[in-house]
């Protein structure tokens, strides 16, 4: 059974959630004790640690989430009816592989049930399990990684929270679609790594164009499975991460809207936090950030392409070589462009598919200027 994995929670977080008032979310979520487990079939996110974080070769070895947990459930909730269960953790195996996979079985279960796992790391590498949890399902993912680098290595390298996207890009069986990073900062990533994203028609996004726009953003969100936080991407000052110092990155604010962006998104079903000092001062950010994707998840609208986009409103734009055809919701105000079907190519996406944009991209495709994210996704959709 895939919970063997799964540790209870200790003594010592319980005593605390005990003394907490009722109003705080630590007195909402059902916990995994060593009396009971939560009904699964009840829950709608699952909150699982991860005590690995071997992968992490500037980290302690050994970590421990009492501190996050403590600042989680002591916050307040927002009008939210979500069941949340705390899983407990899963312990680190005797190698790294052991707890790739017994998180690869956890979280493909929940997924499988509509249960949105929320991962407490360890290392970065934890990401490459969440999407190998994915493999049962026999989808095509797309990652979202929020980190100032990219996360490539030498195929021959151990993998490693610097290293693991290698490993997802080569290894079969493939279901990589897009990966799309945020945030990176140019002068931790080799030319040779920008050129080969956009060789692999990924996406990416340097720090200041996220933190001069944060709304540019959202449309990445909405087409992501997958979405993965270093926190080595959130400036010292405002993380409080003096174990390697990090002067330029996200501030607070910014990196709890990406979160929440990634809550809103109809098609995130997994989450996870990683690359943390395991101290206190950090895990008061954490615990904000996920407290925000919780609350972004309360204002999902359930829209493409869970809803019929017969109620959207279409927009037909002529350019010289064929017709961009856009959608707008009724209800939300976002917008869609579609990505054609060829009939007589190799089509990884099954049908006419909608990628997720922004007002902007179709007031440029009136002004014949191609949206470069439909561009890609086009290209790899027919490679």
């Amino acid at each position: 059974m895939e919970f063997d994995f799964l540790s209870p929670l200790n003594t010592e977080i319980l005593e605390y959630i005990e003394g907490l008032s009722s109003q705080q979310l630590g007195s909402k979520v059902v916990l995994h004790t060593s009396e009971e487990f939560p009904e699964v079939s009840k829950v709608t996110i699952g909150i699982i640690g991860v005590l690995e974080n071997r992968g992490n070769t500037k980290g302690n070895p050994e970590i421990d989430l009492l501190a996050i947990r403590k600042e989680l459930y002591g916050l307040f909730p927002g009008n939210w009816d979500a069941s949340i269960a705390d899983f407990g953790d899963i312990m680190a195996g005797n190698s790294k592989e052991d707890t790739y996979f017994a998180l690869k079985k956890v979280a493909s279960y929940l997924i499988k049930n509509k249960i949105i796992p929320v991962v407490i790391g360890g290392s970065q590498d934890l990401t490459y399990a969440l999407y190998r949890g994915y493999d049962d399902l026999e989808q095509m993912v797309n990652l979202v990684a929020i980190d100032s680098r990219f996360d490539f290595g030498k195929e021959s390298d151990v993998i490693s929270a610097s290293s693991y996207l290698t490993k997802i890009v080569i290894e079969e069986p493939n279901n990589l679609f897009n990966y799309c990073n945020i945030g990176y900062q140019t002068y931790y990533n080799s030319q040779e790594e920008i050129d080969l994203v956009e060789k692999l028609f990924f996406d990416a996004y340097r720090l200041g164009e996220v933190s001069n726009t944060i709304a540019i953003a959202e449309p990445v969100f909405r087409d992501a499975d997958l979405v993965s936080i270093d926190m080595n991407s959130v400036k010292s000052s405002d993380s409080g991460n003096f174990a390697e110092f990090i002067p330029n990155g996200f501030n607070g604010k910014e990196i709890c809207a990406l979160a929440r962006y990634a809550g809103i998104s109809d098609k995130v079903t997994s989450f996870g936090v990683f690359n943390h000092n395991d101290t206190k001062q950090e895990s008061v950010l954490i615990a904000q950030i996920i407290w925000y994707f919780i609350e972004g998840f309360h204002y999902r609208s359930n829209e493409y392409p869970f809803g019929s986009r017969e109620n959207y409103l279409k927009y037909i734009v002529p350019s010289e070589d064929e017709e961009l055809i856009f959608y707008k919701s009724d209800k939300t105000d976002r917008w869609w462009i579609e990505i054609p079907f060829v009939t007589n190519g190799n089509n990884k996406l099954k049908r006419n598919t909608l990628l997720p944009c922004s007002y902007e991209e179709y007031l440029a495709a009136c002004d014949q200027e191609l949206p470069e994210r439909w561009w890609k996704a086009q290209r790899k959709n027919s490679i």
